[in-house]
């Protein structure tokens, strides 16, 4: 075994690796503490952690100092919690000078299919002379596990698939502090690519027919893998449907009950506590999240309909029934997603008289801020009902700017509580911080 990792540890070193796209999303390691990427499934953590290699040879670091490890080659089958130990005494006998004398890179990823990884990590951050940068896909690596394995030794770090900058990026288009006519017009056409495909980053640039395929592939890993697999769960039918039901409602309000009297409907025989454990583990996979209601009081907040979104807006194209899904409601998850990898601060917000804006949500470094999205501001009738919920909650929270963000329209609207910016999403999602 020690010399099929001394193997595989030279072969790693040889970095000629296509790092592909740059993603825009930069960590800071803690002396100490192994970095974790965490994300979704296939939102490209493996090839970021790639990105940090060659961001460190760039620097200057030798190959020699970097410890790559992937620990899903087939030659490292036979590693466990007892015999993980043999990964540094390989490296070492590779390069005995720098033990304890030079700063070691050790990246490890999938490192969740050996049990017990937590306790090896543990031991080398105390007892060695590195930084550790840990990505994994599994339901082993959700951040409940990670958080208590861990024992504070870590700090987490999210990815998510691409945003529209990097999208650009993955196109081959730079961003300027100005736009001329004609870039912008560009960039208009490709964020309508990115409304169809989204932000996985392995089916940019395909078909529609392929896109489909692999999203289903996705919602299915994530369904089968990091939940029933997982959890022991006894209906799968039941979390199948569930999920099927959330995608068909994205970007609208569900409760507890209503999702509980629907497989009841659907003649699944599972109790309530159920269905809430299946929301919280959807959620800590990064498949769906949930926003509350806005409320000084968190029994309130909790008590009310909540709202669902999905990991991607092309995703729930490829995967909802068609139903109940529109344009609008794929225009707020893809702006929500968009918001969500900035904060985590991110509520609906319904006033006294019950009018509903999408968001408020605290962007660090910057105050609460109202967001309301709309594909249009055209319709009259719409115009009057956006404006009007956006004003009477900015009244309310004595607040005096807020966004409507659309497909298109842009424009300034002064109302008796302050200023709304109507913005188009393209520039929302390039400019939001």
């Amino acid at each position: 075994m020690l010399d099929k990792i001394r193997g595989i540890i030279l072969d790693s070193q040889d970095f000629s690796i296509d790092t592909g796209v740059p993603r825009q999303f930069n960590i800071e390691a803690i002396p100490g503490k192994a970095t974790i990427c965490m994300g979704v499934r296939r939102c490209g953590k493996s090839t970021y952690m790639l990105q940090l290699i060659e961001q460190l040879l760039d620097k200057g670091t030798s190959a020699q100092n970097i410890l790559y490890i992937n620990f899903f080659d087939d030659r490292l089958c036979n590693l466990t919690e007892e015999n993980l130990y043999l990964v540094l005494e390989a490296y070492y006998s590779l390069f005995p000078d720098k033990k304890n004398t030079e700063t070691v890179y050790c990246f490890f990823d999938e490192i969740q299919v050996v049990e017990g990884w937590e306790s090896f990590v543990d031991r080398i951050l105390r007892t060695e002379k590195c930084e550790v940068y840990i990505t994994g896909s599994s339901a082993r690596m959700l951040s409940k596990e990670i958080a208590s394995g861990m024992r504070g030794r870590s700090l987490s770090w999210e990815l998510f698939p691409f945003s529209f900058e990097e999208y650009l990026l993955y196109r081959d288009i730079c961003l300027e502090e100005h736009f001329s006519t004609k870039k912008r017009l560009l960039i208009q056409n490709v964020f309508d690519e990115y409304r169809q495909c989204g932000g996985f980053p392995e089916v940019a640039g395909l078909s529609s027919r392929l896109r489909v395929k692999i999203h289903q592939e996705y919602l299915h890993a994530v369904l089968f893998r990091d939940l029933i697999e997982r959890y022991d769960i006894s209906h799968p039918r039941a979390v199948l449907d569930l999920a099927h039901r959330l995608i068909d409602n994205t970007a609208s309000l569900y409760s507890l009950n209503k999702l509980y009297g629907f497989l009841q409907s659907q003649e699944h025989k599972v109790p309530k506590h159920s269905v809430a454990d299946y929301l919280n583990w959807f959620e800590d996979s990064y498949f769906f999240f949930t926003v509350r209601l806005f409320d000084a009081s968190l029994s309130r907040s909790n008590a009310n309909p909540k709202k669902i979104y999905c990991i991607d807006h092309a995703m729930v194209t490829s995967t909802a029934s068609g139903v109940l899904v529109n344009s609008g409601h794929l225009l707020e998850n893809l702006i929500f997603i968009g918001i969500r990898r900035t904060t985590q601060s991110i509520f609906y917000y319904r006033t006294k008289n019950r009018l509903e804006v999408d968001f408020i949500v605290k962007i660090p470094a910057h105050s609460w801020k109202f967001i309301q999205v709309t594909e249009s501001l055209e319709d009259p009738i719409t115009r009057k009902r956006e404006v009007k919920a956006l004003t009477t909650a900015m009244k309310e929270q004595n607040l005096t700017t807020g966004t409507i963000v659309t497909m298109n329209d842009t424009g300034t609207i002064r109302t008796t509580a302050g200023t709304i910016q109507v913005v188009p999403a393209w520039k929302f999602l390039l400019e939001i911080q």
